[in-house]
């Protein structure tokens, strides 16, 4: 495709919010032959970025921009989820006609895209929901794309997304439902990021704690690992940062960052809606937790002066290093096989019909969660797409069996060496629990009947049932 000139003929895509992920997208666009338009509410941001791509044109109202994009319009937000959002579309409103096409490229909580697709479709305008991963560095070079919205927007913007998308078995960029189903999609994919993010986070913490192993020791074992089955985008990161050197003190630069982790809310709204809607996620719940337990950092240290640790870490050899890894294997299995079930779920509750093999497909290339682990994942529903929970396919299923007694000698070994692992050992729980015939939930209810009326089920007949606790 040739650039769009300037005039007449319009820009093809407008992009408003020049921070890094927008600029990068802009050019992403650019270099796959569409023009781009864009807008920043700081006009200095405009005219620096514009100063170093003269491609790109600058306009510096939203009249101005409106008016250099070709009909339909299809226009691009980068801006901070939130009131944010909603501000720039009040700006945009007036000025855009029925059939232009407007995308949130942003981190929204697809709640708020669900209310602005039926304010936007009242005016005739489409509203997609776009949900963008790789961050800086896939934004310019091909990021994952999950786009929530009506057929007839997607058909609009589809050539350009999908041109800009990383390449793995096809785009990595789909339709994957309705309104706000993209950014659901992308909350998700978030919360099972949270997941193993922390799950290599406590590998680490035992790798270092409680076997004693240099962080040099820690980077060959997670360079060992990416190298296998575990081989993915996270694994590949984390050999980088255990790697990398302070320019100024020389020691290895995870030792001096503060052990304070933040968070912008993606895992907190996945663990909510879970919640919500009734779907066990403990591994992403256990994520967001230890990111809550790291910000008390002056409360920790106290804690660790009044309450010490009474066990000592004792070396082992390779042999725990490779159950290690078996036990993050499963624990990241059971991350996605949680994700995935609350999508399922989600898909249901809110009439998104999400195509699940796409999901595992598009997450393959360009997405933070990409991974090798990804391949079984996509067989699975392509074999069966209405495969209840990713724990029912054999491969996987499998797996899991071969690695269960490593598995708990790892949460064992992290008990006796007083060194938390909330992730792997609620990936464990959630394993057990799912696969109980018989829970404990016959007592809860009992309990829930005596103080509270509640009533109960029984086993050996049909209905709802109270106990008269009084006689």
């Amino acid at each position: 495709m040739q650039l769009g000139s300037f005039g007449l003929d319009g820009r093809h895509l407008g992009l408003i919010g020049l921070g890094v992920m927008g600029q990068n997208l802009a050019l992403n666009f650019q270099k796959h032959g569409y023009s781009v338009a864009v807008y920043n509410r700081t006009e200095q941001k405009t005219r620096e970025f514009v100063s170093k791509h003269p491609e790109v044109k600058a306009t510096y109202t939203v009249p101005e921009f409106i008016e250099a994009l070709e009909r339909p319009r299809k226009v691009f937000l980068m801006v901070t989820a939130g009131p944010a959002v909603d501000l720039t579309i009040a700006a945009l409103q007036d000025h855009l006609s029925p059939e232009d096409v407007v995308m949130d490229g942003g981190n929204s909580f697809f709640q708020d895209t669900e209310r602005r697709c039926k304010e936007l479709v009242a005016r005739k305008i489409d509203f997609m929901g776009v949900g963008v991963s790789g961050g800086e560095e896939g934004a310019l070079n091909g990021p994952c794309i999950m786009v929530g919205g009506s057929s007839e927007g997607y058909g609009k913007v589809r050539s350009m997304l999908t041109s800009i998308a990383a390449q793995a078995d096809g785009a990595c960029c789909q339709l994957l439902g309705p309104r706000g189903a993209g950014h659901y999609v992308k909350m998700v994919h978030n919360g099972i990021e949270y997941g193993i993010i922390q799950i290599i986070a406590e590998t680490y913490d035992l790798l270092s704690r409680a076997m004693e192993l240099n962080i040099s020791q820690i980077h060959d074992i997670f360079k060992d690992w990416n190298r296998g089955n575990l081989n993915s985008f996270l694994m590949e990161i984390t050999e980088e940062a255990l790697g990398r050197k302070d320019p100024e003190t020389r020691k290895p630069l995870v030792q001096i960052i503060l052990d304070r982790a933040k968070q912008k809310g993606t895992g907190k709204w996945t663990s909510q809606n879970a919640l919500d809607i009734g779907v066990p996620t403990p591994t992403i719940d256990a994520a967001v937790g230890a990111r809550n337990l790291s910000a008390l950092k002056e409360e920790r240290v106290r804690a660790a002066k009044m309450l010490k640790r009474s066990t000592r870490p004792r070396r082992t050899g390779r042999s725990f290093t490779s159950k290690l890894e078996q036990a993050v294997l499963a624990s990241i299995v059971v991350t996605y096989a949680q994700g995935f079930h609350l999508m399922r779920a989600a898909s249901r509750e809110y009439g998104y019909n999400v195509p699940f093999g796409e999901v595992a497909r598009i997450w393959k290339g360009g997405c933070i969660v990409r991974a090798k682990l990804l391949d079984p994942i996509t067989r699975a529903f392509r074999q069966n797409a209405d495969l209840q929970n990713l724990l029912f396919y054999k491969e996987l299923a499998q797996t899991l069996k071969k690695v269960d007694k490593d598995w708990r000698e790892v949460v064992k070994r992290a008990k006796d060496s007083a060194v938390p692992i909330p992730a792997i050992s609620a990936s464990l729980d959630y394993y057990d629990g799912y696969r109980s015939e018989r829970l404990p939930a016959n007592l809860i209810q009992a309990l829930r009947d005596r103080f509270g009326a509640h009533g109960y089920e029984r086993t050996d007949k049909p209905g709802e049932f109270r106990t008269d606790w009084a006689r």
